[in-house]
């Protein structure tokens, strides 16, 4: 009993710090300022930062989290894309054309350098960092908490998914209270989504997978130097990702799941 209750406050307090780590960009922050081209520094920055919360991670995984289960291996990775992947691919088109009619004329001509890494290597980062300790952590150690009772994945994942969307509000800050708002609802939306595929297939690289093509939406925006989201963007974000959020409450209630 002592060992599981250690346990849970450790995956608790390794959860606030990664969090906190992510909103901050603490402690890389203070010390990382690289100027690459005409990549914005803080891209940076948060790539150093998500390296050092990895490897916080890793430690509490080897020092008092050895038998915790991440879901982390190749096994299923494959077969819980092909089954849960394609609406995140539909969306995600759907959305990208979106912000390209909404941003269009495009006004900025981005090096390749800055496209790959604000684009796309930038959200690798990210869908491996809140995967990690929303899902394979945070949403995880709910679920425990709820035990054998009816619909614990369900409530599990509802909640994490809540935290993820009210995270949302901070990096929203400085947007119109409209886009404040549907972003805090889309993000819930795709935790839910993104939750269930955890719960259904039972391996983290399902959703961090999804969770980077999702982001993938945001590579137009490198060709503009508008940050405000286009109205019909708003609109396709709001519906593509709830309908992707009712998905996930679908496939979490079926029966069977992937096992790895």
């Amino acid at each position: 009993m002592m060992n599981n209750r250690r346990k849970t406050v450790g995956v608790v307090i390794l959860t606030l710090v990664m969090t906190f780590m992510e909103m901050s960009a603490l402690p890389a922050a203070l010390f990382c300022n690289i100027e690459i081209k005409d990549i914005n520094p803080i891209y940076i920055t948060l790539m150093l930062n998500f390296i050092i919360a990895f490897a916080i991670c890793w430690l509490c995984k080897k020092i008092f989290m050895k038998d915790w289960y991440f879901g982390l291996q190749v096994k299923g990775m494959l077969t819980g894309l092909r089954k849960y992947g394609l609406p995140a691919v539909i969306a995600t088109i759907i959305v990208t054309i979106a912000f390209c009619i909404g941003l269009t004329p495009f006004d900025n001509k981005p090096t390749i350098w800055r496209v790959v890494v604000e684009g796309i290597v930038y959200y690798i980062g990210v869908g491996i960092m809140e995967e990690l300790y929303l899902r394979g952590l945070l949403q995880s150690i709910i679920e425990k908490w709820f035990g054998k009772r009816k619909n614990a994945s369900l409530y599990a994942i509802l909640i994490a998914s809540v935290l993820f969307g009210l995270g949302h509000i901070f990096g929203a800050l400085g947007q119109p209270i409209a886009t404040v708002i549907c972003k805090t609802v889309w993000a819930t939306a795709l935790g839910i989504y993104f939750g269930a595929v955890y719960v259904k297939t039972k391996n983290l690289w399902v959703p961090i997978i999804l969770h980077l093509i999702v982001n993938l939406c945001g590579i137009p925006f490198c060709f503009s130097t508008s940050n405000q989201y286009p109205s019909i963007a708003l609109a396709a974000c709001l519906v593509s990702y709830i309908l992707l959020g009712i998905y996930g409450v679908y496939i979490v209630r079926e029966k069977s799941s992937l096992k790895s």
